[in-house]
Formats: C-alpha cells, sequence, structure tokens
C-alpha cells in the first residue's frame, strides 16, 4: 500500500503525528507521518535518510526449537521487533532493550511489550540462554527470531537504534520529564522520588540501571518504557510539532541513529502513519513480557522464568488481534 499525492500534502494532524512517534519511540520507532509542503518535504528527506539493510530480519528457513512453527498475525496489525544496542568499540554487543510493538488490527492501539534481558529461554539452534545473548550469538535476525518462537508470530519489520541516537534525541527534546518511582543512583547521577527530567547521558544512565531497584531487570524494563513514552509526549508536544526546525532535527537525529529492515521504506512508512488511528498516549499501552520468577542456573546465572501459560494467552491474543482483551484481563 503507497501513500498517495493527496495524503503527503495534506496537513499534518495530531492522528498522523502520533502514529509515526509510537512507532518510531514505543511502538515501532519508525512508522512515518504525513505532512504538507516544504515540511512534508524536509521530513521525506530525513526519514528516507534512515538507514536499511537485508540483514535485520531472519530467513524463512524452519525455527530449531520445540516452540510452534511463527504464524501470520490478524489482517491489519503490524508487530515490530525494537532493539536497542550496548555494542562497544566494534564488538556486537548484547540488546540491552528488547521490545515488541504490537499495532492492532484496527490501528487504534500500539501495544509495547518488554522482553527483560534476562528471560530464560530457548534461543533458536543455540539452546537455552538469556533472551539478550540472542543478540551476540546471531545478530538481529536470531533475536527477532527469538521473539517469533516465543510468541509464535512472524514480526514483520525489525529496528535497531543505538544508545549514543537515544542519548541525543533526548538531548535533543530538551530533556524528557518522568514519575521516578524508586529514588536511585548510577553512574554519578543521583535521582529522587517523583517528577524527574533527563537528557543526555544521564537518560542513558537512567534506563540502563537495574542494581539497587528492588525489582532490577522489571524495574528497568519498567523505566525503560516509561522514558520512551515520555519522549512521545513531548515529541508530539506543540513546542515540537509547530517548530518546523524543531521537528526537522528529530527527524535528521533519527536518521543517523536508527537502522532498520529494507522492507520498512520510507513509501511503507508514511502508508502505515496515514491508516493510523491513534489519538493520545492512552491509545500507548506498556506491558512486561510474563515471568513467573527467579532462579539461578546450575552455572550461577540469575534468570527470569517465562510463566508459560500467560505468554501463550499473549502469544494468542498477538495472533488473533486481541490484545485490547488481553490487557482488559492482564493489567492493574
Amino acid at each position: 500500500m503507497k501513500s498517495s499525492e493527496a495524503g503527503r500534502s495534506a496537513a499534518p494532524s495530531r492522528r498522523r503525528l502520533w502514529a509515526w512517534f509510537s512507532a518510531l519511540l514505543g511502538g515501532a520507532l519508525v512508522l512515518a507521518l504525513v505532512l504538507g509542503g516544504f515540511y512534508a518535504t524536509q521530513t521525506w528527506r530525513s526519514v528516507d535518510a534512515i538507514t536499511r539493510t537485508p540483514d535485520l530480519l531472519p530467513t524463512a528457513d524452519p525455527i530449531d526449537t520445540a516452540r510452534p512453527e511463527p504464524t501470520a498475525t490478524a489482517p491489519g496489525s503490524l508487530n515490530y521487533v525494537l532493539m536497542g544496542s550496548d555494542s562497544r568499540g566494534g564488538d556486537r554487543g548484547r540488546s540491552d532493550v528488547l521490545m515488541l510493538a504490537h499495532v492492532t488490527p484496527e490501528r487504534d492501539r500500539v501495544y509495547l511489550i518488554s522482553f527483560t534481558r534476562d528471560m530464560w529461554v530457548d534461543i533458536p539452534g543455540r539452546g537455552f540462554a538469556k533472551i539478550n545473548a540472542a543478540y551476540a550469538y546471531g545478530g538481529a535476525p536470531l533475536a527477532v527470531r527469538t521473539v517469533e518462537s516465543l510468541v509464535g508470530v512472524r514480526m514483520d519489520h525489525a529496528v535497531v537504534i543505538d544508545f549514543t541516537g537515544f542519548a541525543g534525541l533526548t538531548e535533543a527534546l530538551g530533556g524528557v520529564t518522568v514519575d521516578n518511582a524508586v529514588a536511585s543512583s548510577s553512574e554519578g547521577y543521583s535521582w529522587p522520588a517523583g517528577e524527574i527530567t533527563l537528557s543526555g547521558d544521564e537518560a542513558l544512565a537512567y534506563v540502563r540501571q537495574r542494581y539497587e531497584l528492588p525489582e532490577g531487570d522489571l524495574d528497568r524494563a519498567e523505566r525503560q518504557r516509561t522514558v520512551v513514552k515520555a519522549a512521545l509526549t513531548k515529541l508530539t508536544s506543540a513546542g515540537v510539532l509547530a517548530n518546523p526546525a524543531k521537528f526537522t532535527e528529530m527527524t535528521g537525529l533519527l536518521s543517523q541513529y536508527v537502522t532498520v529492515d529494507e522492507g520498512l521504506t520510507t513509501d511503507e512508512l508514511f502508508s502505515t502513519a496515514s491508516s493510523m488511528r491513534i489519538t493520545g498516549s492512552d491509545d500507548i499501552r506498556q506491558l512486561q513480557a510474563p515471568i513467573s520468577g527467579f532462579r539461578r542456573t546450575s552455572d550461577g546465572q540469575a534468570v527470569n522464568i517465562v510463566d508459560e501459560e500467560n505468554l501463550a494467552q499473549l502469544a494468542a491474543a498477538i495472533r488473533e488481534g486481541t490484545m485490547d482483551d488481553y490487557w482488559a484481563a492482564h493489567h492493574s
């Protein structure tokens, strides 16, 4: 489905802007908007400059795992794997952030589902390990394949953003404000409980911390989702949307640090954005992939145990397009 010239020249709407940013930073990191005139031209150029590669999605080879082969999802829905890499010095690194962004068939909700880095899962072809090891073992394709094997659904697209890009984005936004649940400190920064504003390296330190947090990896995943949502809120604020220079700065920054699969073309991004019906932050919902507890492996690793029963329900909701029902039953 291609976006029409009329769509490209339409005046910017809050719904379409939310569509892009809910995916770009929350739902799929890279859905695009439809803007008009010079503003649209500048945005199009920035989005078109995003790095695209054939090396993010897995091949269609059968998955070597005991779980069922992934299937197509409900018509109209979209599934994106979002990865934040901690690669350093040329090393591939591990995926410090791993999320599934599920867009509902009606295109009126985006569900952000975190997979904690210490989830103990069967990595296809490698055996059991922490889920973040999939990226180290086989890069983005194996990380995507691992998510597919867990939820039993083929992923439509994959997005990787490095931490430099994340820090730069928060700086360009002038900081993002979140409600910090637990007072803590890390890497020379201290955060009291309550409302705090984060930017640059401090924002990066905040979303990477897990020690000193009462729920460790779970609290970190929640922080990551909270900061993403705060960035979305600011990106769609009047101060950004009414300022073409600031908005173009945002899209230009993302084009420097974001890598997507080759199928996520600029036309595809804008076409998807024009179909979205998201109206505000309430339509972006956050979930944790279910775990049942914690344990140590025989070699002493502290891991999160997958809640197989609830994961099966989550997988069915994604596959059948019934995430709203799953949310109502499991969100507290």
